[in-house]
């Protein structure tokens, strides 16, 4: 089935997942490889799939993307990521529920779709080009993990 054109009034936004995962007081970050936020670091996430429920594509897409195992304590938060085309037309929708936890076990390497991922010290986001609302989501699950 071809994928919505979103210059069409029937046009939906997709569902995806991202992940705020921590080991110790280290987060895991991805530098995405590809358009959109290419080079940016962000959360490792991907689309839901049809028939998948959320928390069981959180796990699909951490051990694809980064190949480890974790944890979900809850939903941080969900988020809309929208992008328009120059011209200010929508070209594309997401809507993004954001899962929180702690690492359980895997080593991370990189996935086909990221340059790079790595385990970040919190006080180090702001050295790093973080997509919109990154660091502010990243720090609101880490009080939530710690203040319980």
């Amino acid at each position: 089935m071809a994928e919505a054109d979103p210059t069409q009034s029937g046009y939906l936004p997709r569902p995806g997942v991202s992940a705020v995962i921590f080991r110790d007081s280290q987060v895991l970050l991805v530098q995405r490889a590809k358009p959109p936020f290419e080079n940016m670091w962000t959360l490792p996430g991907g689309h839901i799939e049809a028939g998948e429920e959320a928390r069981a594509a959180v796990h699909r897409e951490l051990w694809e993307e980064t190949g480890i195992r974790a944890e979900l304590n809850g939903v941080v938060d969900v988020i809309d990521v929208i992008l328009r085309r120059d011209d200010g037309a929508l070209d594309r929708h997401y809507v993004l529920a954001v899962y929180y936890g702690l690492w359980l076990s895997g080593e991370a390497k990189a996935a086909s779709d990221t340059r790079a991922l790595r385990w970040v010290e919190l006080g180090e986001l702001g050295q790093l080009e973080l997509t919109d609302g990154a660091q502010r989501i990243i720090l609101n699950a880490y009080d939530r993990l710690t203040l319980g």
